[in-house]
């Protein structure tokens, strides 16, 4: 029986989490979780499982949910998450928050001995050299629940990672990969939001986008699997029935394939090494009939191209990309901004800032203040 803690635990990974706990009670304990403003997710999971330990964003929430259920222990805000983070008694952190949020509880489950199971990509984008050190000192595991980089891991088992060659990470293309870049100023949040494979959250439906996304999952890849960024590329496939592919040094490549369903790489993260049977859809390749790739354009999707970029440079470079990616991202969301101006925003806040290595978490926030305020200036 592992004992799980979950932060972001209303969000779409959140949700699907508690479901895969839900699917093996004799496997999984939810023991701890954290949600945002959709208190309804946290009272319903207090009804159903012997949770002890609980965040909420807003204090007036923890007031009130501590008086309907006497025997939790209830936190909020950033703070919060950081106990639930710290809890003692459970064995895994599911990290489902979404944004630079996410990389406190990380590093303090890490600090206080704990696996974690990662879907927050802003955690190894913006502190990836960190958190290498922090789990090599403290004889921790990092789980990936991407589906890009659970196929990766799925892919690497039974085999030697010195043997690898070459990651190659697919991408859906987002919402707008058959557009015209001219026809994108005035594309609108509901059509960005229309995704043609996956259900997510609206940060990373955008990002998915800009192909911001996958340009953070080719920097997270770069921590995760300790490949240089010469050796991981990016394909176009646009049914993201394969998630991604693992190529050896003999040229062979394995590819994990499976339906677009985030609950069975969240699964394989909590029971690794083992496999449970899943409720979900099967894989019918004879319905699916043909698989499509394609190479990316580099002049319709720059932000993958300044990820590489950023991700080879290191140093403050990418809390400063994240930042003003989340800064942009939001604007474009509450129309204070068109489409393309996510990339002016991200362009012009790189090209003014000054390089500087990174030796602490203290230097990562005080880049992603200094980025955020001069995102927000260009609003």
């Amino acid at each position: 029986m592992k004992k799980i803690v979950l932060v972001g635990g209303s969000g779409s990974i959140g949700v699907q989490t508690i479901d895969v706990i839900e699917q093996h009670p004799d496997q999984f304990q939810l023991v701890g979780l954290g949600v945002g403003e959709r208190v309804d997710v946290l009272e319903n999971a207090l009804k159903k499982h012997k949770i002890e330990i609980a965040c909420t964003k807003n204090e007036e929430d923890a007031i009130r949910l501590s008086k309907l259920f006497p025997s939790v222990t209830f936190y909020f805000g950033d703070e919060g998450l950081n106990k639930l983070a710290s809890y003692t008694a459970y064995d895994v952190l599911v990290n489902a928050l979404v944004g630079f949020v996410g990389l406190k509880p990380t590093l303090a489950a890490i600090e206080t001995k704990h696996d974690v199971a990662l879907a927050n990509k802003e955690t190894l984008v913006v502190a990836g050299e960190l958190i290498q050190k922090a789990l090599k000192k403290n004889h921790c595991f990092l789980y990936p629940i991407d589906s890009e980089h659970s196929a990766i891991f799925q892919c690497l088992q039974g085999n030697q990672w010195n043997q690898v060659a070459r990651l190659i990470i697919t991408a859906s293309g987002g919402s707008f990969y058959n557009y015209d870049r001219k026809d994108l100023q005035n594309v609108t949040v509901e059509q960005a939001l229309n995704h043609p494979n996956w259900a997510m959250g609206a940060k990373i439906t955008i990002d998915s986008a800009t192909m911001m996304n996958k340009g953070f999952e080719v920097m997270e890849a770069h921590y995760l699997f300790d490949i240089p960024y010469e050796n991981i590329d990016v394909l176009i496939h646009r049914e993201s029935i394969i998630h991604s592919m693992v190529e050896f040094v003999d040229h062979s490549v394995v590819a994990q394939l499976g339906v677009p369903d985030m609950r069975l790489p969240i699964q394989y993260a909590l029971s690794w090494p083992s496999r449970l049977s899943l409720d979900t859809p099967r894989l019918d390749l004879a319905k699916v009939g043909t698989l499509h790739f394609a190479n990316y354009d580099e002049n319709q999707f720059p932000l993958l191209k300044l990820a590489y970029e950023v991700g080879k440079k290191g140093g403050n470079l990418p809390a400063i990309l994240n930042a003003s990616n989340e800064v942009a991202n939001q604007a474009f969301r509450d129309g204070k901004i068109k489409y393309l101006d996510i990339e002016r925003i991200i362009f012009q806040t790189l090209e003014n800032a000054t390089y500087e290595s990174v030796n602490s978490v203290e230097d990562l926030l005080a880049n992603d203040r200094w980025a955020r305020k001069f995102a927000e200036s260009l609003i």
